[in-house]
């Protein structure tokens, strides 16, 4: 059996791995399931995210905004919000906006890629902290913004959030209600937006698999490795900085709308700061740069806090209660994240070729 044939080998395992771990996960609960779903939605963001710090080598600290565009996009062109609040939106849609799934994700893609644009074009100086601090301004600034536009003209609803957020239709079959696989499989709505989120996690795979093999995603990476000498080789580093951004955050706008149809309800308490910590923990966690690597990093730290979940529990019940359940779990995830990158400084799972020591001249 020659490489190729173990690579299909693996591909095809790995199809069916995917295809039945959400039934499996079902027989023990639609939680689980619902932790699958969230995960995907992880690596989405995870993988654009590692356009920016991976590939081009921008430290985003921000990235979180993207998010909350997209999701807050479909959240307005899916629920009664903008039709309660403008009397000549209402008469020219009587029955309420209901943008279809196939309109809403190429806008959202598109009105996050804008705004990564207009994040890139001030920081394009700017490099390491200074960078840094500067994009998670930018965060802030959009979840305040979510947080105050209910006054004096309600947009965003405030704190309260945006409720009733339509779910995907797909000629006629609703992924946010049950169904039956040939009258004997149950498919609730986790189950059938686990296939969907997954299609998207396959495509979104296959754009950063190839964009890491062009031309731009070897520019992206000289001007990683050394800026100056990027730009001395002719590389336009200007444009291909703002094509970093741009293109990240489109991954950040889809994940935005998925999140949004997903919950049905968003708020700006959604996309704090930590939400844009956790997702560059995934990236640096996994192995930057690297596709496998983010993967793992996004599956990961989505999933251990809810199996921690399991742990805080009787550890607060030994204690008689004196343990906050929800703090031990965080400090339980930030233990494992030490050990983790003490005895794994490069990742979980690092390129090969980030980091390779230059060869020694032979003498």
């Amino acid at each position: 059996m020659n490489l190729r044939d173990n690579k299909l080998g693996t591909w095809i395992a790995a199809a069916i791995v995917l295809a039945i771990a959400p039934f499996i996960a079902q027989y023990f609960g639609n939680a689980w399931v619902r932790i699958l779903d969230i995960a995907l939605l992880y690596v989405l963001l995870a993988l654009g995210l590692n356009i920016v710090v991976g590939y081009a080598g921008l430290l985003d600290l921000g990235y979180v905004a993207f998010y909350a565009v997209g999701a807050y996009l479909f959240g307005l062109l899916a629920s009664p919000q903008l039709a309660e609040t403008f009397p000549r939106i209402a008469e020219m849609f009587p029955g309420g906006l209901h943008t279809p799934w196939w309109l809403a994700i190429p806008i959202g893609a598109l009105v996050a890629g804008i705004f990564g644009v207009v994040l890139g074009a001030p920081t394009l100086k700017l490099r390491g902290d200074y960078l840094a601090i500067v994009t998670l301004g930018f965060g802030e600034i959009i979840r305040v913004f979510m947080n105050n536009l209910d006054a004096p003209v309600n947009i965003t609803n405030g704190p309260k959030g945006l409720a009733q957020i339509d779910s995907f239709n797909f000629l006629g079959y609703d992924l946010g209600k049950r169904h039956s696989l040939f009258g004997v499989i149950d498919l609730p709505p986790v189950t059938s937006y686990y296939f969907f989120f997954l299609a998207l996690v396959v495509l979104s795979v296959l754009i950063c698999y190839r964009l890491e093999r062009s031309r731009i995603g070897r520019a992206w990476m000289a001007i990683r490795e050394d800026e100056i000498a990027a730009k001395a080789m002719g590389i336009n580093t200007r444009n291909l900085k703002l094509l970093a951004f741009g293109m990240g955050a489109t991954f950040g706008g889809v994940s935005g709308v998925l999140f949004s149809t997903f919950q049905g309800f968003i708020s700006p308490e959604s996309f704090s700061l930590q939400e844009s910590v956790m997702i560059v923990a995934m990236v640096v966690l996994g192995g930057i740069g690297h596709i496998p690597g983010v993967i793992l990093g996004a599956l990961l730290l989505s999933a251990l806090p809810e199996v921690l979940r399991y742990v805080a529990g009787p550890l607060q019940n030994m204690t008689d209660g004196r343990l906050d359940a929800a703090i031990l779990r965080q400090l339980l995830i930030a233990l494992a994240m030490i050990a983790i990158m003490l005895s794994r400084p490069r990742g979980l799972w690092p390129s090969p070729e980030h980091g390779k020591a230059a060869p020694v001249p032979t003498k």
